[in-house]
């Protein structure tokens, strides 16, 4: 192994049960806001978002339960179809865990491409349950939120690792 192969890596403090929940929580609320014009066209699916990175940081404490009860959650909220949001989410928790290892093993922009191609297929499922229950297909822009989306990938991390970064110690040199 060369040199350059070796990233550092983060010694990071546990992850905080209520903080996954209050990313859930902020997550639903901004999927629920009230979106019109071009902003409808781009607005990622926050919840798909916030489920993907909690299964990819921490599969042992976020998974198929979470990501169901969300997606019910989504289904009732919107007045959807019953049930596509938590098949949607429940495939994305699958992906999540079982490419978990992989994806952490990545550089940022690896990470986003693994991210762009499971989002898609969420997109993708939400639309085939919306077409074999009769509704007509939503068109391509439909999935212009996968992509904006996975722009946020690299924000959403920083963000969600502050709380478990440890404070520096002042007496250390």
């Amino acid at each position: 192994m060369q040199a350059r192969d070796i990233r550092p890596h983060e010694i990071l403090l546990p992850v905080n049960g209520a903080f996954i929940a209050a990313t859930f929580v902020a997550a639903l609320l901004i999927n629920l806001l009230p979106w019109s014009g071009a902003w409808l066209y781009i607005k990622p699916d926050f919840v798909a978002l916030v489920v993907l990175y909690w299964c990819i940081q921490q599969p042992r404490k976020v998974g198929f339960m979470s990501a169901w009860l969300l997606g019910i959650l989504m289904d009732v909220a919107e007045g959807s179809l019953f049930g596509q949001h938590a098949l949607a989410y429940s495939v994305l928790a699958f992906a999540g865990i079982v490419l978990h290892r992989r994806v952490l093993r990545f550089t940022m922009g690896s990470q986003m491409l693994h991210v762009l191609v499971l989002l898609v297929t969420n997109d993708a499922i939400v639309v085939a349950v919306r077409m074999l229950a009769g509704a007509g297909f939503p068109g391509v822009t439909y999935f212009l939120g996968s992509p904006v989306a996975t722009l946020m990938w690299p924000a959403i991390t920083f963000l969600f690792k502050l709380p478990q970064r440890p404070t520096p110690d002042p007496d250390h040199v």
